[in-house]
C-alpha cells in the first residue's frame, strides 16, 4: 500500500510538473514563426473571433490553441484594439497578447509628393491607412472642414506640405487633416512668414506660385529660383503670368503637349493669359524645394522664358519681347519638325 501511495504521489507530481511546464511553455515559449517580421492588421470593430480567424489565416503561430488560452487568461477578448501590429519571429504568446492588448501598434511611413490634386492625395493616403480613398476625399472636400482651417476649396491643397510622415494605421480622416494642419504651421516658421510678407504674398499664394514654378520646370529644379524670380517680376509689374501649365489646368486635359491659341481662349480663373495675378489656388501640390525657391527667388530682370528646342528641359530667359520671340520661333519650328501639334 505504501508503495502504491508513493507511486501515486510521484505520478501526481509528474503530472503537475508536466502541466506546469506546458503552461509555462504556452505562456513564455516562442510561438510566432515568421520571416523576421510580419504585418498583422486588426480592423476597427473586430471582435476576438475575427482576430483568431485572421491569426489562423496568417499561419504565423505554431500553436494557435496555446495563444487562445493565454489570451483568455489575460482578458484579451474584452480588450481588442484595432491597429497595425508587427509580429516578430520568436515572440511568445505572452509578448504577443501584451502587444495586442495594449494597442502597441507600429506606425506607417507615408510619403507624398508629385501630387496633382486632392483626389490623388486621397488615393495615396487611403492605400496606407485603414480608411479608404473615398472617405479621405470626402473629408478633403468637405466645405466645413476646409472653412474650419481657414482655406477655400481652391487653395485647401496648399495646407498639405509634401514630406515623409509617420501615422498610426488607424488614424481617422479627421485626425489626418488635423495633423496636416499642424505640419503646415510647423513648416511656416517666422523666417518663412517674413519672406512671404516681403514678397507681399500669403502662405497660400506662395504655394500657388510654387505650383506654377514646378509645373513649368519638372526636370531641372535648379531653375526654380530663376523662374520664381521671373514670375515675381511679372506680378510686380502687373504683367499677366502667361503660364502654359495654368492653361492646361484650366482645360482639364493634362495630356496636352503643346499649348495652342485655342487653348489660350479657355474661360477660367486659372487661365493666366486672360487674367492678371495668381490663380485662385495651386495647380498641383508643389515640392518643398519649389516653395523655398519662391521664398528665396533669384533677383534678375527676366520676364520671359522659353524651352530650348533640344528637349533637354532647359529654358532660355529673356528681358525683352524681341529676344523672347526669337527663342519662341526656334522652339515652334522644333515642335513642328517633331510633329507635335497638340
Amino acid at each position: 500500500m505504501r508503495k502504491l501511495l508513493w507511486i501515486s504521489i510521484l505520478l501526481i507530481l509528474a503530472y503537475a510538473g508536466y502541466w506546469a511546464w506546458s503552461r509555462y511553455q504556452a505562456i513564455y515559449a516562442s510561438n510566432v514563426e515568421v520571416q523576421e517580421t510580419k504585418e498583422f492588421l486588426i480592423y476597427t470593430g473586430s471582435d476576438f473571433e475575427k482576430v483568431r480567424t485572421d491569426l489562423e489565416r496568417s499561419h504565423a503561430l505554431k500553436d494557435l490553441d496555446a495563444f487562445l488560452w493565454v489570451a483568455e487568461k489575460k482578458g484579451y477578448p474584452d480588450l481588442i484594439k484595432p491597429g497595425r501590429y508587427l509580429l516578430k519571429d520568436g515572440m511568445s504568446n505572452n509578448d504577443l497578447v501584451d502587444m495586442l492588448r495594449s494597442g502597441n501598434q507600429v506606425p506607417v511611413k507615408l510619403s507624398f509628393n508629385n501630387v496633382r490634386n486632392l483626389a490623388q492625395l486621397a488615393g495615396k493616403v487611403g492605400a496606407k491607412l485603414e480608411g479608404d480613398s473615398l472617405s479621405f476625399l470626402k473629408t478633403f472636400t468637405d466645405p466645413e472642414t476646409i472653412s474650419y482651417y481657414g482655406f477655400t476649396q481652391e487653395n485647401f491643397i496648399a495646407m498639405f506640405i509634401p514630406n515623409t510622415y509617420e501615422f498610426y494605421w488607424t488614424t481617422s480622416e479627421e485626425d489626418f487633416v488635423k495633423r496636416m494642419a499642424s505640419e503646415f504651421k510647423r513648416f511656416w516658421t517666422d523666417d518663412r512668414m517674413a519672406k512671404a510678407r516681403a514678397l507681399n504674398l500669403t502662405q497660400s499664394e506662395v504655394v500657388t506660385l510654387a505650383s506654377i514654378v514646378q509645373a513649368e520646370q519638372s526636370m531641372r529644379p535648379e531653375e526654380w529660383p530663376i523662374i520664381a524670380g521671373l514670375y515675381l517680376n511679372r506680378l510686380e509689374q502687373g504683367i499677366p503670368l502667361q503660364s502654359d501649365p495654368t492653361v492646361i489646368f484650366a482645360t482639364g486635359n493634362f495630356g496636352i503637349r503643346r499649348v495652342l491659341n485655342r487653348h489660350l481662349k479657355q474661360d477660367s480663373p486659372y487661365n493666366t493669359y486672360k487674367n492678371k495675378g495668381l490663380p485662385p489656388g495651386p495647380i498641383r501640390m508643389p515640392d518643398r524645394g519649389a516653395i523655398e525657391a519662391v521664398l528665396s527667388p533669384e533677383e534678375h530682370e527676366y520676364i520671359f522664358m522659353c524651352a530650348t528646342p533640344d528637349g533637354s528641359g532647359v529654358h532660355k530667359f529673356s528681358k525683352t519681347l524681341k529676344e523672347h520671340n526669337r527663342y519662341a520661333k526656334e522652339y515652334q519650328r522644333a515642335m513642328n519638325a517633331r510633329g507635335i501639334f497638340n
